[in-house]
């Protein structure tokens, strides 16, 4: 036999070997995971979901994103060809368009309202 076909051979037999071994290292009795408790209530606050409403304009599809009412980013989905993002990052009203929900130009940094008057 070639050295080739005897490495490959015992490379085969080890792995064999290591699968055995991991399945008798298995419990027998696995139970699956209770589902998880709800949150507390109050804990979530739907105002804070982002309601989507989708529509065509011409051949492309627009999907609106809005957090109370304001809207913060289009994604245009042309028919032939990739989506792209108009993303209002500061909220004035000033959009930007991206490749990207996340941006290409490197890391976009959260913006979360904490409060608002």
């Amino acid at each position: 036999m070639s050295r080739n076909l005897l490495r490959f051979l015992s490379v085969l037999g080890l792995g064999v070997c290591v699968q055995a071994a991991i399945a008798q290292q298995r419990p027998a009795d696995l139970q699956p995971l209770p589902e998880p408790p709800p949150p507390p209530p109050g804990l979530v606050d739907p105002a804070l979901e982002p309601q989507v409403t989708i529509r065509r304009q011409g051949e492309d599809k627009v999907e609106e994103y809005r957090i109370r009412g304001r809207l913060y980013m289009i994604k245009v989905t042309p028919p032939h060809g990739r989506p792209y993002y108009l993303i209002d990052r500061k909220g004035t009203g000033n959009f930007v368009q991206e490749e990207t929900a996340v941006g290409d130009k490197g890391i976009a940094v959260p913006l979360w309202v904490i409060h608002s008057f």
